[in-house]
């Protein structure tokens, strides 16, 4: 069996650990998130570490991961490590491991910090808040130096932003980032990264004011943009579920 890994520098003490990470994972039985992807917090050597197990991929990407693509796993630690860099907020990245077979890509780790956080943006849209308001200002400031740092997370939703709130405001954290862009992200292109918070108009209208505000936009062209795209997305997603739906009632 082949392996790859990679491991931070600050965690060199991690690597017996990274080798013998499917024993220990199966050691511990209380996911914090279990879907396609399996999340658990292990703690080693001290510190609470968050154990990503990647779902093991079909037969095609097997090949394409070996060979032509860089794995789940692979992104989730080198975007987290270019984040950290650009002076964003992400779960501490430890370290990635892959393991082959007879020339196969099968199964793949991420690690890092436990971040502890208060809520996330779901929680924001799902419970209402009485400082909502304040929260939605702060995630469009956050959102707009995010696009001036070059940052595009393809998976810009409600779940997948953490935040933690002190006497000074709100932090915001970026965790399930192996689908992210570093690039110049064009003026009102920033609004479509919104689509995906699921959020009502009113909320949508508060972030495209803040956010061209911040960005010297146009405000109604902003409201209409980001009211625009998020409308697509829904429209989309709709036709999917019905699109299953129909199929799932004629099996």
């Amino acid at each position: 069996m082949g392996i790859k890994y990679k491991l931070y520098d600050d965690f060199k003490i991690f690597q017996d650990d990274l080798f013998n990470i499917k024993t220990i994972f199966t050691q511990y039985d209380d996911a914090i998130h279990k879907a396609r992807n399996v999340l658990k917090i292990i703690p080693l050597h001290g510190i609470d570490t968050v154990v990503k197990a990647f779902r093991l991929p079909n037969a095609i990407n097997q090949i394409a991961y070996a060979y032509l693509r860089k794995s789940k796993a692979y992104k989730s630690y080198f975007n987290a490590v270019k984040l950290e860099e650009l002076g964003v907020n992400t779960p501490s990245p430890i370290g990635f491991i892959e393991f082959y077979r007879n020339g196969f890509f099968k199964e793949s780790f991420f690690l890092s910090k436990h971040y502890p956080y208060d809520f996330t943006m779901a929680d924001v849209r799902d419970n209402n808040p009485s400082d909502k308001k304040e929260i939605l200002e702060a995630f469009a400031a956050f959102t707009y130096a995010l696009h001036q740092k070059g940052v595009w997370h393809v998976d810009y939703s409600g779940g997948n932003i953490l935040i933690k709130k002190n006497e000074k405001g709100y932090i915001f954290s970026l965790v399930d980032i192996n689908r992210m862009e570093f690039r110049s992200v064009t003026e009102y292109e920033g609004l479509e990264n919104f689509n995906k918070l699921w959020l009502n108009e009113e909320d949508l209208t508060l972030l495209a004011l803040s956010y061209a505000q911040l960005a010297n936009l146009d405000a109604q062209k902003a409201e209409e943009e980001i009211l625009s795209h998020d409308k697509k997305l829904k429209e989309h997603v709709l036709r999917r579920r019905r699109f299953k739906a129909f199929f799932k009632g004629n099996k």
